[in-house]
């Protein structure tokens, strides 16, 4: 990016300048006057003076990058660059050395030499405009060495000045310099690209802003905390105008001193220290003291989006540490808190959690930011993040699975034993921390033991519940029901299938509903699987809707096609009416289809 190391324009009291100028914005007063006032362009100041020094000048160049890098200002250089001359020296030819002020080098950088014409592509699109610079392309510049044309954010010409530029652009007069710059390098012709000389300015490394930034503020008299620095340079993303910006604005905010404080007031921050203790609260399901570490930073002026913003930064900057921690660790915009506290976390959490709580809040963020009620979307945010521990994860799910398969191919070898189960957040946290609530504001009444299981199909529902989902796969593939009554179950295995089903299904059973449970094997052959069962109940539907004559008719009409699903008209309000005749005993009847109807 572009930012100079200091230049007094307009300074009151310095010779050559009135006593009393206007008040020029930093990013204005500062904006480099040479190449070596460019910071983080290193690459393309190197080619350009390799390419000056062999003579080895293009006839154009295209400059590109997000906003505040130094497009414009650098296209304002390389233009004095092209034509710089000092009074009463022999001809020297462009150079990009310019140690003092040369014959067109103050008319360039305020934009009025006659040779050097800037134009705003996005307010100039049309052909005609082009068709202007193609005109007056043929005649020689008034007094300076070349005829240099500025375009900038030249993304915006319309399609026909494209093509009206290609023949010029690409065998220009010999006095003719073209620099183009744009933030939408997509949006430019490969015709247009492939004739220029194209640089990529890089945004600014965070270290370099920040000394940068402490520069100017020393130049300025202003005291400024490297908190505070820090914070506009995280808020500035790389982009020098951006940071002069906010630092002009901070100053002002201030009466002269840049603060931390100052700056998250300005900004809508929370404070990082208070960050880090929100993501301690969330992390460890401590639903209480996030609501009321979130609510504080509200009342404090913090935008809740922000908040869960900095929360999934934090995330970030814990990975990081925990993956690359030399390299995380030397960011000079961290605090000392996040550096200290953010290493502390990168041992105790596993990657796996750090992954899920950065999926969580980067779908948060925008959900908050649309909210009409944005505290409270922020509030559930953290609330799924809290209980996010809970929740099996897809390698769980999939190990499980594959443990499953496994042992239907192979019933001689056993399953492989299971992983120890990752610790939740709270744990890896510290188990000294206060356990997460229960959800129900109120205690519930005593309950009964467990569930009352009256069928099969209540066991497979309920290992459905519980989230084994190897177990209830295994119940609907391999098991054939030869007996079923509460408290028993008989059935014979599926050939192939893992033999531990009983033992896993037996101890599942004890657990989930608090009662002893007696699952053997029988050798009756017993009825179909479910997944038998519903496989005969889909063809049985397919066969019936394909006998009926308007489907018949459909699939003679139209060759190859067939029958995909059939679903059945609900008939909820008739077994409701019903029930309510019939009474309890009648309505359970009817429902499990005991009586014609």
């Amino acid at each position: 990016m572009d930012v100079s190391t200091g230049t007094q324009d307009d300074e009151p009291g310095l010779p050559g300048f009135p006593a009393a100028s206007p008040y020029r914005v930093l990013a204005r007063k500062y904006r480099p006057q040479t190449f070596d006032d460019l910071i983080g362009q290193g690459a393309m100041v190197r080619t350009l003076a390799n390419a000056f020094a062999a003579k080895r000048i293009p006839q154009a160049w295209m400059l590109t990058g997000v906003r505040g890098v130094g497009k414009t200002t650098t296209a304002r250089i390389l233009a004095r660059g092209l034509n710089y001359a000092r009074a009463g020296e022999a001809e020297a030819g462009p150079t990009i050395a310019m140690p003092e002020l040369g014959l067109h080098c103050q008319a360039i950088m305020e934009s009025r030499h006659m040779d050097v014409l800037e134009m705003d592509a996005a307010s100039h699109t049309g052909i005609d405009d082009v068709r202007g610079i193609i005109d007056g392309i043929r005649y020689a510049p008034v007094s300076a060495r070349y005829k240099v044309y500025i375009v900038d954010e030249v993304h915006m010409l319309s399609e026909k000045a494209f093509n009206a530029f290609l023949k010029t652009l690409e065998e220009p007069p010999p006095h003719a310099k073209f620099v183009f710059a744009t933030t939408e390098i997509r949006k430019v012709p490969v015709t247009i690209l492939s004739r220029c000389q194209r640089f990529d300015l890089r945004r600014i490394e965070a270290e370099t802003l920040s000394t940068h930034l402490a520069r100017i503020c020393a130049a300025e008299g202003v005291d400024a905390e490297a908190e505070a620095l820090a914070a506009i340079t995280r808020a500035a993303e790389g982009s020098v105008r951006d940071a002069l910006s906010l630092l002009d604005q901070a100053i002002a905010h201030g009466a002269g001193q840049v603060t931390a404080a100052g700056v998250r007031d300005m900004l809508g921050l929370a404070d990082r220290g208070r960050i880090v203790d929100l993501f301690e609260a969330v992390m460890r399901g401590d639903i209480p003291a996030t609501f009321a570490e979130l609510r504080g930073q509200y009342e404090a002026g913090a935008d809740p989006a922000v908040v869960l913003s900095d929360l999934a930064g934090f995330t970030h900057l814990v990975t990081r540490l925990k993956l690359v921690p030399e390299e995380a660790g030397a960011d000079p915009t961290l605090s000392e808190v996040e550096r200290r506290r953010g290493s502390e976390f990168a041992g105790k959490l596993s990657v796996r959690a750090l992954s899920r709580a950065w999926q969580i809040l980067l779908k948060a963020v925008p959900e908050v930011q649309a909210a009409s009620r944005a505290l409270a979307a922020a509030e559930m945010a953290l609330v799924r993040l809290a209980y996010a521990a809970d929740l099996p994860t897809p390698d769980e799910a999939l190990r499980q699975l594959k443990a499953g398969e496994i042992g239907r191919q192979n019933p001689a070898a056993s399953p492989p034993p299971a992983p120890p189960p990752a610790p939740t957040f709270a744990q890896a946290v510290g188990a000294e921390m206060p356990p997460r609530p229960a959800l129900a504001a109120n205690p519930a009444p005593a309950a009964p033991a467990g569930p009352r299981l009256a069928r099969f199909e209540d066991v497979v529902a309920l290992a459905g519940e519980r989230r084994d989902i190897a177990l209830q796969s295994a119940l609907q593939r391999d098991v054939h029901l030869v007996r079923f009554e509460e408290g028993r179950i008989e059935f014979r295995l599926a050939e192939g299938a893992r033999q531990t089903i009983p033992n896993d299904l037996a101890r599942a059973l004890d657990e989930w509903t608090g009662r002893r449970w007696i699952v053997a094997l029988s050798k009756e052959d017993g009825g179909p699987t479910l997944d038998a069962r519903a496989k005969a109940a889909t063809e049985s539907r397919h066969q019936n809707a394909a006998a009926h004559p308007l489907v018949r008719e459909v699939l003679s009409r139209f060759p190859g096609s067939q029958i995909v699903d059939v679903r059945e008209k609900a008939q909820d309000e008739a077994a409701t009416a019903e029930a309510e005749i019939l009474g309890t005993e009648d309505a359970a009847r009817a429902e499990s289809g005991d009586d014609e109807p």
